[in-house]
């Protein structure tokens, strides 16, 4: 809470010119485009960032495919989670977030901006029809992130169990996975504090459909885990305070 109300006293001056953009974007959106409504967004993140106290380790996003039309597929520890992503992935992206983010003042917003999909998984029905279409959309070109598992870890480092449905949007379109790992993220808004932070995000080497047609959904959520659990392994020491 700390780190927010920093943010809101240091950038007091640009949030209404933000809220007025966010507003005509969204009684325009037929006739503005995706990709500007999302670059506005990641432009105005960015300076959130900056402004932040945090910096931003980033690493592998050479490993990410040439071919648009994927899924990144974090761990998911905080609020920052996002922020970082939109920080460092440069290509548009769209995810599937919880339907209770779309009842947030601001944020609710945002999202309509940039076309997230709300997901009410105790609607079946309607959450058959969101997977359909980000299935459509990502055959079509457009890359998608999605939390495996299914909300925040409040355990620091570690990770809540992957869940395997959050991968057959990407099987079904036969589409390349990206596990990204994402390190120390909790820190920035969950230890209540402003002092600087370290904080790491790895896209690491992607899974092309060949190498996971033959398996099911379980067995790429856990494969796609493990990967992700043995790059913060081998990195969350790389930035401790002495």
């Amino acid at each position: 809470m700390k780190r927010i109300i920093f943010l809101v006293i240091r950038l007091i001056y640009r949030i209404p010119g933000w809220l007025w953009k966010i507003r005509y974007y969204n009684k325009h959106l037929d006739t503005t485009s995706f990709e500007e409504r999302f670059h506005y967004a990641q432009n105005f993140i960015c300076k959130i960032n900056q402004k932040s106290r945090v910096k931003i380790h980033c690493y592998g996003i050479e490993n990410l495919p040439e071919e648009q039309g994927y899924l990144i597929a974090p761990n998911h520890q905080g609020l920052f989670d996002a922020l970082i992503l939109f920080e460092t992935h440069q290509k548009p992206f769209k995810a599937i977030v919880k339907k209770e983010l779309m009842d947030v003042f601001v944020l609710k917003n945002v999202l309509k901006m940039i076309e997230f999909f709300a997901m009410d998984r105790s609607n079946l029905r309607a959450s058959v029809k969101i997977i359909r279409q980000v299935t459509k959309e990502m055959k079509a070109g457009r890359n998608f992130v999605i939390f495996p598992e299914g909300t925040r870890c409040r355990k620091q480092n570690q990770m809540l169990e992957f869940k395997g449905g959050t991968f057959k949007t990407v099987m079904d379109a036969q589409k390349p996975i990206v596990p990204v790992a994402l390190i120390d993220c909790y820190k920035v808004f969950d230890n209540n504090t402003i002092a600087p932070v370290d904080t790491q995000i790895h896209y690491l080497k992607p899974l092309y459909y060949d190498e996971y047609k033959d398996m099911n959904s379980t067995e790429v959520a856990q494969l796609v885990q493990e990967k992700i659990r043995l790059c913060i392994e081998e990195n969350e020491e790389r930035f401790k305070k002495d």
